[in-house]
């Protein structure tokens, strides 16, 4: 037994899963932490027992200290069937798009060596520049640093191991270059990211079942063709697994869209395959439209290296990158104009407010859509099949002693409802599997914000701080007035994605409205079609 836990947070587990919902301040008895991706398995007073974020909770032996005001973000779901022991699911999922395989012959520890998610897997860590403040201003607690996961999903730990403090204090130094630059202008519509100025598109396609080791191991290797240079590069789905950790653990700053849930089973089946292409193309176009993301040099590495040793040259350095985390604000360019706090903090809590409410309404969207085609292919499907079948076993039992055109509209009625019946089962890749996909974006990129806001927050309390430290005589005016600007910049990058994601969500949301509307439109009218050709069949007696 691992002790137990108190609750920080208010967390709903999922229905169909063995998530474990839970509220603040009542005790857990925590029974396992080693479930992995930030989960700990445990038990409330009720005796009812599941998984459960373990960011959500804080160990009773450690000192209990109030929560920050924005809760951390939830973690990616991890998708268990109904009476599935977490721990199996563990051990099924590292089979998943041969997790387990070596990117090349070299065994890479340099890659565990590399994780800055990973204190225990020796990653880097500015614990010389005061970790510990780092802390506070993360408001959240590094954890005891017992075991190892594969991947720590916390973008926070990246935040705190790069030293946050460090940078508004001045003493987060790095080496950069004119490629890591970012600038950040101020428009008549506000603060926005600078647009790229040679914008650019990508093309998934073609995803073919490839094989190695004399056919050992089998994958699905998908063809990117970017409108940069329109030349093809074959990727796998562990390829984007490993762009995604960098791209998280470089832009503490900017939410990095989600990439498509793991399957353990039905991997080949042509449908996962296609609706993976499809999910993958979201991701893809995505980080191309993203004014910051499609510039940096990971994902252009990624995009673009089609010889297999600049691609491991290319994956070493990305690996190796040391403006990732706080250190990134060191490359930002912002307007020489200061922000006025209180202003900001108003306007970051009500971002806040509005990214609180609009994760709920996505959430239950999807959860409501996501029972819709369960229904659609399921007992719908089911219900118009009966129907049919009714009116085929009625002229069945006509064929004897009714005359040949009623028999013959009777059958056709049926044949009607089959085919209505197919239409049901087929309807919600065009339409609600769309809107599904669009959703589940939104989760991954709404997940993000808390821990972008909680950031922000804790560089706004550094300068407070400062400035009443030097206010008693304690602390030098020039350092202040630095520690300001580099808080201007924290605030002027939080502003800057803000705009960025407002943008996207009014024109996202608009297009995939309409064209599920159309869908929905055009699905109605094929069965109103197939019900007037039916009704034509019958003839004035």
């Amino acid at each position: 037994m691992a002790g137990q836990a108190r609750v920080l947070y208010d967390f709903e587990g999922q229905p169909g899963t063995s998530e474990l919902s839970i509220v603040t301040g009542e005790v857990l008895t925590v029974t396992s932490k080693d479930v992995g991706e930030g989960w700990w398995e445990g038990s409330n007073q009720r005796g009812v027992s599941g998984i459960f974020p373990a960011a959500y909770v804080e160990a009773i032996e450690q000192n209990y200290n109030a929560p920050p005001a924005m809760p951390p973000p939830p973690l990616p779901q991890i998708y268990v069937e109904e009476n599935v022991a977490p721990a199996i699911q563990q051990q099924q999922s590292q089979y998943d798009d041969d997790w387990d395989d070596d990117w090349d012959d070299d065994v890479s520890e340099a890659n565990q060596g590399s994780n800055p998610g990973n204190p225990a897997a020796g990653g880097r860590s500015n614990s010389d520049v005061g970790s510990a403040l780092d802390v506070n201003m993360a408001g959240l607690k590094l954890g005891d640093g017992k075991g190892t996961v594969r991947k720590n999903l916390n973008r926070f730990s990246h935040f705190v191991k790069t030293g946050g403090e460090a940078y508004i204090l001045g003493a987060n130094k790095v080496t950069s270059t004119d490629s890591d630059q970012i600038h950040i202008i101020e428009t008549n519509n506000g603060i926005t990211w600078a647009p790229n100025p040679q914008p650019y598109s990508c093309v998934v396609a073609s995803p073919k079942k490839e094989s190695k080791l004399k056919g050992l191991k089998s994958f699905i290797a998908y063809q990117l063709t970017p409108s940069l240079n329109n030349i093809q590069v074959s990727r796998r789905y562990k390829h984007f697994d490993w762009l995604h950790e960098r791209l998280v653990e470089k832009f503490c700053i900017i939410p990095i869209p989600p990439l498509p849930d793991k399957q353990i089973s039905g991997r080949y089946e042509e449908q996962f395959i296609e609706r993976r292409r499809l999910q993958l193309q979201s991701f893809v176009s995505r980080v191309c439209d993203h004014p910051i993301l499609s510039r940096s040099d990971v994902w252009l590495h990624f995009l673009t290296c089609t010889d297999a040793k600049r691609w491991k040259t290319g994956k070493r350095k990305a690996e190796k990158d040391e403006v990732i985390g706080a250190a990134i604000f060191g490359v930002v360019q912002v307007p020489e104009k200061s922000l006025d706090p209180l202003q900001l903090d108003s306007q970051t809590e009500a971002f806040g407010r509005f990214v609180q409410s609009f994760d709920t309404a996505v959430r239950m969207m999807q959860s409501n859509f996501a029972e819709q085609v369960k229904r659609q292919q399921g007992p719908y499907k089911r219900d118009y099949q009966r129907v049919g079948q009714s009116f085929r076993t009625l002229g069945t039992a006509m064929e004897l002693l009714e005359t040949a055109p009623l028999t013959r509209a009777l059958s056709h009625t049926a044949d009607t409802y089959d085919q209505i019946a197919l239409l049901c089962e087929d309807q919600p890749r065009l339409d609600f599997e769309p809107m599904g996909d669009l959703l589940h974006d939104y989760r991954g990129l709404l997940a993000s914000f808390p821990d972008i806001i909680t950031v922000h927050k804790g560089a706004l309390q550094k300068r407070r701080e400062l400035e009443r430290s030097a206010s008693e005589g304690k602390t030098e005016s020039t350092v202040v007035v630095r520690a300001q600007q580099r808080t201007d910049v924290v605030s002027y990058t939080l502003l800057a994605e803000m705009s960025y994601f407002h943008q996207q969500r009014v024109h996202d949301f608009n297009v995939a409205a309409k064209i599920f509307l159309q869908e929905q439109i055009t699905y109605y009218q094929k069965i109103v079609d197939h019900l007037q050709s039916t009704l034509s069949q019958y003839k004035d007696v």
